[in-house]
């Protein structure tokens, strides 16, 4: 038994060392902790979408790679992947179901979350693209509680 420990131990400080000299860090997440308010969303055929102003549309990442979207009178959330330097992802969302009414932006986000595929952050707003330039979501700064 003590040759083995004998063995295991030196292996076992190389791999340690060799992590810790050799590894890049992993860049920060430059989305955690950030909240965002939809200002419109641009397809690729030429159609602007435009939030009603009386309606609730966000989103907001938390440090633990978490995201919650406002979609009018639903809210999606689940988890979220950032892949340095610009790519975004969404697991699986789940969402409350409730009939937001005529003008409704909710089923047409809830469609587009699964094909997000990237971001820019660009003059303070963030820019969250669609796989296959399918389209894009811009947001602002959400105002501060």
């Amino acid at each position: 038994m003590r040759h083995r420990v004998r063995i295991a131990l030196p292996l076992l400080s190389a791999a340690l060392l060799g992590a810790c000299a050799g590894v890049p860090a992993k860049p920060a997440d430059p989305l955690a902790g950030s909240a965002w308010r939809l200002e419109r969303i641009e397809y690729m055929d030429d159609t602007t979408v435009t939030p009603d102003g009386a309606r609730r549309y966000g989103i907001a990442f938390d440090a633990e790679g978490n995201v919650s979207i406002q979609a009018d009178c639903n809210t999606l959330g689940g988890r979220y992947t950032y892949t340095p330097p610009s790519g975004l992802e969404f697991g699986m969302l789940r969402s409350t179901l409730a009939f937001c009414g005529e003008g409704s932006l909710y089923d047409r986000i809830r469609k587009d979350m699964p094909y997000v595929r990237s971001f820019v952050l660009k003059d303070g707003q963030l820019h969250v693209a669609l796989m296959a330039d399918g389209g894009i979501y811009r947001f602002s700064p959400a105002p501060k509680p």
